[in-house]
């Protein structure tokens, strides 16, 4: 029997026994569906956080001023730590690890209008490199830049929602004066819709940005703040290498500016967005190895499913066997015969549970997702690996069936009753 006839034998028995063939074939093909499904579920979360990771700033660490909870040299404990300009140029110089480090200084009780409306909106002074590292797209116009800066201009760069409200729709910002507490700041920029789902200080599409120095000439910290302080001190490594190495030498160099212990962490609270999301993709790989751990058992005991199905119907064709070896056919015939059945219904059925998985993907990804979830993301990890555990699924499942019904003796099989 050549090996077209052989296959041509295989599909005919399989279409005889269409009910047992289907529901073995449902086993193998939900199998490779949870594997991928599950999967493509938790690389789309892992994703979907990634991009609102990279939304909130690139790789950055917000330096907040805190209270010493150590005493330090004849410095007792409890004492309020401010940050101050000298601090900026001294962890900029003295933190080789770090590429930036930029203050930030905030008002929220700035009496904002135009021409057209009013509102109530969070004003941010810092650095041009803000815009960089924090993520602020542009949308039309430009960030302010370091000619700005350095001749603190009152020119504004407005969020998207709050362009939307000072100004009516259809009505250009650009070039129009935004006023803030009533002094008039000219508007030069907008910033692209943003997806926001975490924040430090409030989401920056309903916010005002201006340079440093113009914030700090107009509207200086509040007491107890002083002329010399600010809110908010961002610090970004040259990688993420050396990220680790740029937060240890960002809390020693504040440390000996400030004179409390580098070890206080009290001091000098930090928001790690580099951490958190180190610690959020080692969440998520757990989650996404555990449903595919599901899915794998799942698929396992499709395979157990196809070794039953196989065992049965070498049971019910032991006379066939019989009469076929009694003529002649050798012990490898056989075997190949019911290998090659076993692998057809592993193999078919896997297709097509990778091609439903794949189409579900697709499908589902057509609905809006929420911010945090990128939908389901198949990734070709997946498939390879769904792929070989059907593979080597489908051999085990094959070949202990298909050496049993190769082993039969002939004397045997031509005595066996179907059902004895």
């Amino acid at each position: 029997m050549d090996l077209r006839d052989l296959i041509s034998d295989v599909f005919r028995t399989l279409w005889s026994h269409k009910l047992r063939t289907f529901l073995t074939m449902f086993g193998i093909a939900w199998g490779i569906v949870s594997i991928v499904l599950m999967v493509a579920a938790g690389e789309g979360l892992r994703k979907g956080q990634e991009e609102q990771t990279r939304n909130l700033g690139k790789d950055i660490m917000i330096v907040f001023h805190g209270r010493t909870s150590m005493q330090a040299g004849g410095t007792r404990a409890g004492q309020v730590v401010r940050w101050e300009n000298a601090d900026v140029q001294a962890v900029q110089s003295q933190s080789p690890d770090c590429q930036y480090a930029i203050p930030e200084l905030e008002q929220e009780d700035v009496r904002t209008h135009s021409n057209y409306n009013n509102a109530a909106f969070l004003v941010t002074g810092s650095y041009p490199e803000f815009g960089d590292i924090r993520s602020l797209t542009v949308g039309s116009g430009r960030f302010y830049n370091w000619n700005d800066e350095t001749a603190a201009r009152r020119v504004a760069f407005l969020g998207t929602d709050a362009a939307k409200q000072l100004f009516p729709e259809g009505r250009n910002p650009l070039g129009e004066n935004v006023y803030l507490n009533d002094i008039p700041f000219l508007v030069i920029g907008v910033m692209a819709h943003k997806k926001q789902d975490s924040s430090y200080d409030g989401w920056d599409v309903n916010k005002v940005f201006v340079p440093f120095s113009a914030m700090r000439r107009d509207f200086p910290e509040k007491p107890p703040g002083t002329a010399r302080t600010f809110d908010t001190l961002l610090v970004t490594p040259k990688s993420l290498e050396q990220h680790e190495a740029c937060k240890r030498e960002v809390r020693v160099t504040l440390a000996r500016m400030h004179h409390y212990d580098p070890l206080d962490k009290e001091a000098c609270p930090i928001w790690d967005t580099v951490q958190d999301a180190k610690a959020f993709t080692q969440m998520t790989d757990g989650m996404k190895y555990f449903l595919g751990a599901v899915g794998f058992v799942t698929l396992f005991l499709g395979g157990i499913g196809v070794m039953n199905v196989m065992m049965v119907a070498v049971r019910e064709r032991t006379r066939e066997i019989g009469v076929r070896k009694a003529l002649g056919a050798p012990a490898q015939a056989i075997l190949k015969q019911f290998f090659i059945e076993a692998m057809i219904i592993a193999l078919v059925s896997g297709g097509i549970g990778m091609g439903v998985a794949y189409g579900l993907c697709w499908l589902v990804n057509l609905i809006p997702m929420p911010d945090f979830f990128a939908g389901l993301v198949p990734t070709w990890t997946s498939g390879v690996l769904a792929c070989a555990m059907l593979g080597a699924i489908a051999v085990l499942s094959a070949l202990y069936p298909a050496r049993r019904a190769a082993s039969i003796d002939p004397i045997e099989a031509l005595r066996f009753e179907a059902g004895g």
